[in-house]
């Protein structure tokens, strides 16, 4: 079984999301960059998040913090795209009757807004986890361990498709296959996965390989 990832690896979204973060902690008296919001949180909750921000800032942040963002998030989703070559890989799989599922740091909002924009909430309905759904996220294995249950897979017969060190991480400690897709990533900071692709293209051969 092949389990992705949401933000950055179905959907073309990390850009977006982590640049609403960084206007939103810049605000909140945490100066934050694009690229050092992917760098301190692409992949991970908002709890886990908050709780990282607030240790650096030394004071609560606004308790609206996360009702802005996913407000400023879902109107740029309006305009959302898959990621470039994904959608060829999901008929592949489909053709070949091989199973996959989503497991995502999102929340299950999150989720639907954004597959149901690019067109791909049929795909998954019915299978799809979020971090909201166990008591740790990434990069503890819960998530994937649970996507693995629900859909009667061991986890020595799955592999991830990850985008996020937080995520690769979470792979490894669920004892699951990991493929890095470093598009946007440093392939540096993904070295601990299975193996590293940066075209979408690439990957039918890997899971084939797996």
């Amino acid at each position: 079984m092949v389990i992705f990832d949401n933000d950055g690896v179905l959907v073309d979204s990390e850009r977006l999301a982590n640049g609403i973060l960084a206007g939103l902690l810049t605000e909140a008296g945490l100066p934050y960059t694009l690229d050092e919001a992917v760098r301190d949180y692409m992949g991970g909750s908002m709890v886990s998040m908050r709780r990282k921000a607030e240790a650096m800032l030394g004071s609560a942040l606004p308790a609206d913090l996360e009702d802005r963002y996913h407000q400023q998030l879902f109107e740029g989703f309006a305009h959302l795209q898959p990621v470039p070559g994904v959608r060829e890989v999901l008929d592949g799989l489909d053709a070949d009757g091989t199973p996959y599922c989503l497991a995502s740091s999102g929340t299950h909002r999150r989720i639907h807004t954004a597959l149901t924009t690019v067109g791909f909430w049929d795909r998954f309905d019915g299978r799809i986890f979020s971090s909201e759904d166990v008591e740790h996220g990434k990069p503890a294995p819960d998530l994937f361990l649970h996507a693995a249950s629900s859909m009667g897979v061991k986890p020595d017969d799955c592999v991830v498709v990850e985008d996020s060190p937080l995520g690769v991480a979470a792979a490894n400690a669920a004892g699951m296959r990991v493929f890095g897709f470093a598009a946007m990533t440093d392939r540096h900071k993904l070295t601990t996965a299975t193996e590293i692709f940066t075209e979408m293209s690439a990957l039918p051969g890997l899971i084939a390989g797996a």
